[in-house]
């Protein structure tokens, strides 16, 4: 299956703002219900396991209302791991207005934060929206803005997950979503495409694997992770 760029109209709050509540529901209920969550908590307990580290500092890029790392946060909280949470978007309004983490509107290309300001960059259903010539933009950044690893979680390009994204099309709470969950599976890479982009960016390893219900989870660690243990903020 070819990769087709088509807009999605989340990108451009083009809706109502009943109608973006709405599609940010429904992105709230795929993160919890089909592997959004349990992706990114797999990512994270492999960097605590590969490294030994128990505290880490975290970058969530393109954050949203941040709802996949605070949910994570909250689960390994139970498991003596430690996450302190900045989220990332360029739209202010997209991000929470409690104080459940630090927040910051700035563009995803652009971090505006010094080399190595965290110990992990974080991304969720982020990177399908760009070209590939800006994911290398974004995996140079993160790998600049991070000490130990970028992590992303997004969807897999699949002929049966587009036709599951159109079959889920009667229950979706807002039109913004009844287009975009088929663009995004449209746009969306391989596991083989976003390695490369990884590699480019000059990631010292990728790890890559397929979770549930065609989603990719990557770690693009910033140096051998053999060399990263005991070596984290905790």
């Amino acid at each position: 299956m070819k990769r087709r760029p088509t807009p999605e109209l989340l990108d451009t709050d083009s809706g109502t703002v009943e109608e973006v509540a709405g599609a940010m529901r429904d992105l709230r209920s795929f993160n919890q219900r089909l592997g959004g969550v349990s992706t990114t908590r797999d990512l994270i307990e492999t960097v605590v396991r590969k490294t030994g580290g128990k505290d880490f500092s975290l970058l969530e890029v393109a954050a949203g209302t941040g709802f996949v790392p605070i949910q994570v946060r909250r689960e390994l909280g139970s498991e003596g791991v430690k996450l302190n949470i900045t989220l990332l978007d360029r739209v202010p309004t997209h991000l929470p207005r409690n104080g459940a983490a630090r927040k910051v509107a700035a563009d995803a290309l652009h971090v505006p934060f010094q080399d190595s300001a965290f110990d992990l960059v974080s991304s969720s259903l982020f990177l399908h929206h760009l070209s590939p010539e800006n994911v290398v933009k974004f995996a140079y950044e993160s790998l600049r803005v991070c000490r130990v690893a970028v992590l992303v979680n997004d969807l897999l390009r699949h002929p049966l997950h587009l036709a599951l994204a159109y079959a889920g099309v009667p229950i979706y709470r807002s039109r913004i979503t009844r287009n975009d969950a088929p663009a995004s599976v449209k746009q969306a890479y391989t596991i083989d495409e976003m390695t490369d982009f990884f590699r480019t960016a000059g990631a010292a390893k990728v790890e890559a694997q397929r979770y549930f219900l065609f989603r990719m989870g990557v770690i693009a660690w910033k140096a051998d992770p053999n060399d990263l243990i005991g070596d984290t903020s905790s």
